[in-house]
């Protein structure tokens, strides 16, 4: 018998851990409620893994299984559960943060003073670091290069789940907490549900319609033409190998090279953008909290916690802005490209350092990952691996008048423009008081005036590299 240690792989199908399971050898489902990670957490993820772990468990009791839950420290948890239940081996899905890799080693440290055999599988990317490289062996900072690679490296196909039999017979009668349990709030937001089933049917809908239209729609909030399963892959209640595959027969059913295929492959290309952001993490870890690209002389950001506060709230009188923070606070999701819309604002605009969005966003996004969230935040800071760079700065009107021409999103989460024309709203920062206050009487002026704010951007950047 074997333990397999679920963390970010909530799914029994397409879980590389699960599927060592047979009829000689089988296994016993643990999860572990370790308070070191869950100090990093939010409420919105804590919502959805515990809806993930109840579907979870229902899954291995309809087999006549169970998950068997824990509270405490993993690596005084695991040695004891073996013990204790005469597993010979420990399995886990790899994670590759420097938190996650440091709680491992411990852990493998533990079992090996325990005598248990311990295995690391991969479940959480189709190719792990260090796998696609440049041709020195070192680690890609350029995306279109490792893209191409992970674009031509075939594919594991996805894992069965393991059988009822290959699974230990058991019953546990610890009922999963609750969040206050666990120390958490209520989310302010709206959580989607967890869980594989919800995943596939995302899955399925995208599939059927969306995926082909994504590499022209993908970009306009409005259509909603994007999969929405970034949680599920968080998470792991959806593996990365069957998500793959299922895009592959996709896109195996188009004409190769027709604007079908194209699209297929660009969302293939998102998924590989997960995969770089992970390879640029495991290779810096300290990217959580300082800059991947250096400069001379430190950044001067503003400490502004008022202009932070009306950010935050969705009231800095840029619609598209705020739609987006707004969008954020009631469903913990933003749109992708409005991310890099309001990323862009507060660290060009407001000329607020990244790490104070990169933080909010941990707190309210479901679908938080260290790896993607820091490359986002820091490719729009200019602070980061194939950045943006610094003298690039998104004109937030601009944007929301290029990718919400009839300001149909923006009226969706900003009820006080419900009213104004799509003409207005887009002029609203050049817009007189008199023509604001008849348009939308409620909705706030601008705080900043963007072309200033462009110009103080450019100097502050310019400092920092020292061409003053």
């Amino acid at each position: 018998m074997y333990v397999h240690w679920h963390r970010r792989d909530l799914r029994a199908a397409d879980n590389a851990g699960l599927a060592r399971a047979g009829a000689d050898d089988p296994v016993l489902p643990v999860f572990v409620f370790d308070e070191d990670v869950l100090a990093h957490a939010g409420p919105p993820r804590v919502a959805f893994m515990l809806d993930a772990l109840a579907r979870l468990r229902e899954w291995y009791r309809e087999r006549d299984s169970d998950l068997l839950v824990v509270h405490g420290d993993p690596r005084e948890a695991l040695p004891a559960l073996a013990t204790e239940h005469g597993a010979d081996r420990v399995t886990w899905s790899k994670d590759y943060s420097g938190l996650a890799r440091e709680r491992d080693a411990a852990v493998r440290q533990a079992l090996d003073d325990a005598d248990v055999a311990r295995e690391a599988v991969r479940n959480a990317v189709c190719h792990e670091p260090g796998e696609i490289t440049t041709n020195d062996g070192d680690p890609y900072s350029v995306f279109t290069y490792f893209g191409r690679k992970w674009q031509d490296r075939e594919k594991e196909a996805p894992y069965d789940p393991p059988a009822a039999e290959a699974l230990v017979e058991f019953e546990d009668d610890t009922d999963l907490p609750t969040l206050a349990d666990l120390g958490f709030d209520e989310p302010e937001a709206d959580v989607p549900p967890a869980g594989t089933a919800p995943a596939r049917e995302l899955l399925d809908g995208f599939l059927d319609d969306g995926i082909y239209r994504y590499d022209d729609r993908r970009d306009y909030p409005a259509d909603e033409c994007t999969s929405r399963l970034s949680a599920h892959l968080k998470f792991g209640t959806i593996g990365i190998r069957e998500v793959y595959a299922e895009t592959a027969r996709a896109r195996s059913a188009v004409e190769p090279g027709s604007e079908r295929d194209e699209s297929v492959a660009e969302f293939q290309s998102q998924l590989a953008w997960r995969e770089f952001y992970t390879q640029v993490l495991f290779a810096n870890p300290n990217v959580v909290t300082a800059n991947y690209k250096s400069y001379e002389r430190p950044i001067q950001w503003n400490d502004d916690p008022e202009a932070l506060q009306a950010w935050k709230d969705g009231e800095t009188g840029y619609p598209i802005v705020d739609a987006g923070m707004r969008q954020l606070r009631e469903e913990a999701f933003m749109h992708n490209r409005v991310r890099m819309i309001v990323a862009s604002f507060l660290t060009k605009d407001l000329l607020i350092d990244w790490r104070e969005g990169y933080d909010w966003f941990r707190q309210k996004l479901v679908d938080h990952d260290t790896a993607n969230d820091n490359g986002g935040w820091q490719w729009a800071a200019s602070t980061g691996t194939d950045a943006q760079p610094y003298f690039r700065i998104f004109n937030p009107m601009t944007q929301g008048e290029r990718y919400d021409p009839d300001a149909e999103y923006i009226k969706r989460y900003v009820p006080e423009l419900r009213d104004a024309g799509a003409e207005i709203i887009h002029e609203w920062h050049e817009a007189s008081l008199t023509q604001r206050r008849s348009a939308a009487p409620e909705y706030p002026d601008p705080i900043v005036d963007h072309g200033q704010r462009r110009e103080d951007a450019i100097e502050m950047f310019e400092v920092a590299r020292g061409d003053d």
